[in-house]
């Protein structure tokens, strides 16, 4: 049974822009291995965990570092998840996909019970 779907769109040169603005931005945003990564690929992380948040209807106060953004062996992208949003998530399977071309990065997701 789908319990949330999400889907999320960031701008990245306005993405890149923020960044510039506020260096801290990146190290709240994003796990030491996701903030190394090109600004298209940090907008799209940035998106995928929107779009998380809105599948789960996150109405709490959401750990950015607690949902990462990791490419699978065969390049499909994934979660790990740690801490509040693993205990939120708690079995469930959730589907990532990520997308970015012509300025646009976006990310959907649904999750999954059984």
């Amino acid at each position: 049974m789908i319990e949330g779907i999400g889907i999320d769109v960031v701008d990245i040169s306005r993405f890149q822009e923020s960044l510039d603005r506020t260096p801290a931005l990146r190290e709240k945003l994003f796990t030491s291995r996701e903030a190394v990564l090109p600004v298209s690929s940090l907008a799209a992380r940035f998106a995928a965990k929107e779009a998380l948040a809105k599948a789960l209807n996150a109405r709490y106060v959401f750990a950015w570092h607690d949902c990462e953004v990791v490419n699978e062996e065969s390049g499909r992208p994934a979660f790990i998840f740690t801490g509040s949003v693993a205990e939120r998530i708690d079995g469930a399977t959730v589907h990532l996909t990520l997308s970015h071309d012509a300025g646009i990065a976006s990310a959907m997701v649904i999750v999954e019970r059984a």
